[in-house]
């Protein structure tokens, strides 16, 4: 797996680096032409010997970069296999911003973004099997591309599911549940203002602009997170 800096200095202007992935949006005049798009990043795919997840719209393609075999090693030695962005995906989201431009279809990185879900909850090996059902239908998305419990869908139908296990059996949170939205730096400033003119609150910039929590009018939190933008 590499680190943010080294995502970083990759200077992929047209991605984003959200959650764990790599994450972008090419913009087109129809279906037909965001199909032809594809199309073209699937045959450079089979070249390369790696895939990114598309999405196409009527006016738009997004696209996702990740490696499931990623390896993050411990201080200790220990490794794990995770999903992560590693060299592999660079390679390809150079190629497929390379195809765009052939095409003239402009990027607009700052229209990305994931969702993730997070859980607090002091026994998340005890409830993982329980969401693992419930999200993904099989026992396999429990610490599926992650050294924890997290659940993740092989398929991406849902959000990801994440344990904060720092709440204790004796305290009982208000909300346990959260939403966390990833999106660019210049977007998550726009969208924190925008929930604040409807009536949200900032009750939490201190780890800002990487998070942001933002509650409703009835206390229920959000979380605008931030990862650095490649280039």
């Amino acid at each position: 797996m590499l680190s943010r800096d080294e995502i970083a200095a990759a200077g992929l202007r047209d991605w984003c680096k959200l959650a764990q992935g790599l994450h972008a949006r090419f913009l087109t005049d129809d279906f037909a032409e965001g199909a032809r798009f594809v199309s073209a990043v699937g045959q450079a795919g089979d070249v390369l010997g790696h895939h990114p997840r598309a999405v196409v719209g009527p006016d738009h393609v997004d696209l996702t970069l990740v490696s499931d075999d990623a390896i993050y090693r411990e201080d200790d030695g220990t490794e794990h296999v995770v999903q992560w962005v590693t060299q592999q995906d660079l390679d390809v989201a150079r190629r497929i911003s390379d195809i765009a431009a052939d095409q003239h279809l402009p990027a607009d990185p700052d229209a990305v973004s994931t969702v993730e879900l997070g859980l607090e909850t002091a026994h998340p090996s005890t409830v993982a099997p329980v969401w693992a059902a419930l999200l993904a239908g099989e026992p396999e998305a429990q610490g599926r591309g992650t050294p924890g419990d997290e659940v993740r869908d092989a398929s991406g139908r849902v959000p990801n599911l994440w344990f904060d296990d720092g709440v204790q059996d004796a305290e009982v949170a208000r909300q346990r549940v959260h939403v966390e939205v990833y999106v660019s730096a210049r977007e998550a400033e726009r969208r924190i203002a925008a929930a604040v003119a409807a009536g949200g609150i900032v009750v939490d910039d201190s780890q800002s602009p990487g998070l942001t929590v933002v509650a409703d009018q009835d206390g229920n939190r959000g979380v605008v997170c931030v990862a650095a933008a490649p280039g």
